[in-house]
This record gives C-alpha cells, sequence and structure tokens, in this order.
C-alpha cells in the first residue's frame, strides 16, 4: 500500500504568489513518482491509500469525489491546470445546501453569486446566460436548492472534461503506478 502525507491546503493570496510560483519551479524539476516514495517513509499524518481504492477512482467521478483522497488529487489537478473554480464551486454548494438557518441561507447565497456566478466574478463559472439569470432570481429568495440547476451544470462539465483529463494524467498515473510499485515490495 501507498501512503499518503496529509497537509494543510494552502490558499494563494495575492502577497505570497511569487513564493507559490518559486516553489513550483523549484519542484518542477523532480519526479513525481520519487516525491510520492519520499513521502511514503514519513509517520506522522499517514494513512494507507491501497492501488484497489485509486483504481476506484476510475469508475466514475462520483466514486473520485466520495474518496477523501481522490478529491484531494482531482483538485490538486484542477488546480495544477489553473481551472479548479468548477470543483470549489461544487463542494461550496454542497456545504451550502446544510445550511440551517435563513440569515446564513441568505449570507453565503449572495457571496456564492458574487464569487462564482455574476457575469465577471472572480471566479467565474461557465454556465448558460438563462442559468445564470434564474440564479439571479433565486438568490433574491434563497433557499437550500437555488444553485442546483448551476451545479448540476458544472458537475457535467468536469464529468465530460476535466475528469477524463485527470485519468489521463501524469499526476493520476504516476499515482496510480507508484501505488502498484509499492504492493510489490
Amino acid at each position: 500500500m501507498l501512503i499518503l502525507v496529509t497537509s494543510p491546503s494552502r490558499e494563494l493570496h495575492p502577497l505570497n504568489i511569487d513564493m507559490e510560483d518559486n516553489r513550483r519551479k523549484q519542484t518542477k524539476g523532480c519526479d513525481l513518482r520519487s516525491r510520492l516514495q519520499r513521502r511514503s517513509s514519513h509517520a506522522p499524518n499517514t494513512e494507507r491509500l491501497s492501488t484497489e481504492e485509486i483504481i476506484l477512482w476510475s469508475q466514475s467521478l462520483e466514486r473520485l469525489l466520495t474518496s477523501k483522497y481522490g478529491m484531494a488529487t482531482f483538485q490538486a489537478f484542477l488546480k495544477s491546470e489553473f481551472s479548479d473554480e468548477n470543483i470549489e464551486f461544487w463542494l461550496i454548494c454542497e456545504d451550502y445546501k446544510k445550511i440551517k438557518s435563513s440569515f446564513r441561507l441568505s449570507s453565503r447565497a449572495k457571496k456564492i453569486y458574487k464569487t462564482y456566478i455574476e457575469a465577471e466574478a472572480p471566479k467565474e463559472i461557465n454556465i448558460d446566460h438563462k442559468t445564470r439569470d434564474l440564479i439571479g432570481q433565486n438568490v433574491k429568495t434563497p433557499s437550500t436548492v437555488c444553485f442546483d440547476e448551476a451545479q448540476r451544470i458544472v458537475y457535467s462539465l468536469m464529468e465530460k472534461d476535466s475528469y477524463p483529463r485527470f485519468l489521463r494524467s501524469n499526476i493520476y498515473r504516476t499515482l496510480l503506478d507508484s501505488a502498484s510499485d509499492y504492493t510489490k515490495m
């Protein structure tokens, strides 16, 4: 089994973008397989990730997203392609649906709309004008389902575009190969 080391995610803030770029340049030349194998030797905060689990990720996007490490790996892949707004939006909508307070629902709906839905939003998702207008109306009287149509569209886009690219990516292939190599030891 491959051991995956967890670490807290880092947000990219304007002040540390240069530091992030420098870190990427330093690690760009490193072989992903050797980095994964080095990480597997660290003991703290580790969990075993089986080859079987990694293979299950290839069965469906839903399987990938229900796996803690599948989700993290997919997010890392999307971030590396500068297209992580879809998964971020989808996850935020999943959390949004759990809100019970009408005040928090309204506040969060406005924030989601400004961040992902409105034209020229900082993390604007790719949805049609009709859906964008519908959500604009829904946000005026928010409910737990006001983003459902946009979430469905985004999921479909990920399933048809991002997910197949992920399965063909060096990140997924190397992780799968490393897990297979590790089980042979």
